[in-house]
Parts: structure tokens; C-alpha cells; sequence
């Protein structure tokens, strides 16, 4: 087991990366804080899932672009399994609309979902990790932040650039105790997308070397490489996962 006895906090993993990231963590022994915003009954269904794989779990409300709410999350896994040995940063959010139509609060709400509640997240991570023998931070990007061609996600395509310049700040004040790591997927199978045209769908899996989207099942796998001493000499990077891309 690649994480026995780890305590590993995602955001945003009650559906789909998230949740292939928690349930593949629990697999290789993990603990594993589930955090969600408005799902909870899928939350506490994963929570379930994780007990019957023969690990811990539970599941924490947090709105993490909410200062408060992280630090009463960090706090509260603290206080229940005795630290947080790994943080991932999946949480996040996306507006498709016409780039002339979108408005002010889409764009505050992205931002502070996607860029701000990495940060906060990070930050009060961080400080519970120093404590002990440090950790690991992986965030999760885009593609869409290193190749931007999607005007109707404008701030999304900017949130998840940030993230990258995020995870290189971070790595750099943050080691040699913790390495901080990103993730930049490309179309996955997730909730998130199933509101896609068909013709779109087809139109961008024939730009993809490998003729699919990935299953986020494949996600969770680069996230456990990032969390495992499998990466022990990694910080600062950025992974594409995207099955190759023209």
C-alpha cells in the first residue's frame, strides 16, 4: 500500500475526479477526508464506500473559498485523525457561457472557488503539515490553463492558469517539507461535462490522440503518483493528462 495510515484531505471529492481520488487513496490505505459543498448525500455514500474498503473516512461541508469554513475543515480533520499528510485541491467550477455574455459574479465566483479556495486550502494545509514531518500538495489544473481556446470559459481558463502559478509559489516556499505538485487534465468523463453537445463531444474526441475522453479513474492514478513516495523527487511541476492533443 502506496498511502498506509496517510491522511489525505480532498476538496471536491464527492463525484467524480474527487472521487476516484478518494476511493483509489483508501485502496492504497489512506484515511481520507471527504470534503463537499452541496452533495452530501453522495459524500457520505463515498464515506460508506471507503469503510467497506477497510479504511477511515469522513465527510466535511466546507465552501473553501470561505476562510472560515477551511479553517474549521483543517481543524476538525486535525482534530479527528491527527494531521493532514496530503492535500489535493480538486474543488472547482465552470460557467459555459458566451464570453460577451458573462457577467461579474461568474467571474468572482470562479475565481474564488477555483484560485482563492486553492490558496486557503493550501495555506491552512500547509501549517498543520509543518507540524509533522511535512506532506503533499497536488493541485488540479487544466489543459485549458497551458492551451486557452475556450472563450465561452474565459474565467475558468484564467483560474486554473493561476493554479499553476499557485503550485509553483507554493513548492517554492513550502520545501523541502512538502512537495506541491499539479495535475492538468484534459476532457474527462465527469459530471461536470455531461451537459456537452454530442457534436461537440465528437468534434474534440477526434483532436484527442486516443480517441476518448479520460475516465477520471486515470485522473486519480497521476494524483496518486504525485502523493506517493513514487514522486519523492518532484515539486513544482506540472503533469498533462490528456491522451495527447492537437
Amino acid at each position: 500500500m502506496r498511502l498506509k495510515n496517510k491522511i489525505a484531505l480532498i476538496t471536491g471529492s464527492s463525484r467524480g475526479i474527487g472521487k476516484a481520488a478518494a476511493l483509489l487513496f483508501a485502496k492504497e490505505g489512506a484515511k481520507v477526508i471527504v470534503n463537499y459543498f452541496s452533495s452530501e448525500k453522495e459524500a457520505f455514500a463515498i464515506v460508506d464506500e471507503i469503510k467497506k474498503i477497510g479504511s477511515e473516512a469522513i465527510a466535511i461541508k466546507c465552501d473553501i473559498s470561505k476562510e472560515n469554513e477551511v479553517i474549521e475543515m483543517v481543524n476538525h480533520a486535525t482534530e479527528i485523525f491527527g494531521g493532514i499528510d496530503i492535500l489535493v485541491n480538486n474543488a472547482g467550477i465552470v460557467y459555459d457561457v458566451p464570453l460577451f455574455e458573462r457577467n461579474v459574479e461568474q467571474w468572482r465566483r470562479t475565481l474564488d472557488v477555483n484560485l482563492l479556495g486553492n490558496f486557503l486550502c493550501s495555506k491552512y494545509a500547509s501549517e498543520q503539515m509543518l507540524k509533522k514531518t511535512g506532506g503533499k500538495i497536488i493541485n488540479i489544473s487544466s489543459t485549458n490553463a497551458i492551451n486557452s481556446f475556450s472563450p465561452d470559459a474565459i474565467d475558468y481558463d484564467a483560474s486554473k492558469a493561476g493554479v499553476i502559478t499557485l503550485t509553483k509559489d507554493f513548492a517554492k516556499e513550502l520545501a523541502p517539507k512538502i512537495q506541491v505538485n499539479a495535475i492538468a487534465p484534459g476532457w474527462v468523463d465527469t459530471d461536470m461535462n455531461k451537459d456537452l453537445s454530442k457534436e461537440f463531444v465528437e468534434d474534440e474526441t477526434r483532436k484527442i490522440y486516443l480517441k476518448r475522453f479520460a475516465l477520471p479513474e486515470e485522473i486519480a492514478k497521476a494524483i496518486l503518483f504525485f502523493a506517493s513516495d513514487d514522486a519523492s523527487y518532484i515539486t513544482g511541476s506540472i503533469l498533462v493528462v490528456d491522451g495527447g492533443h492537437d
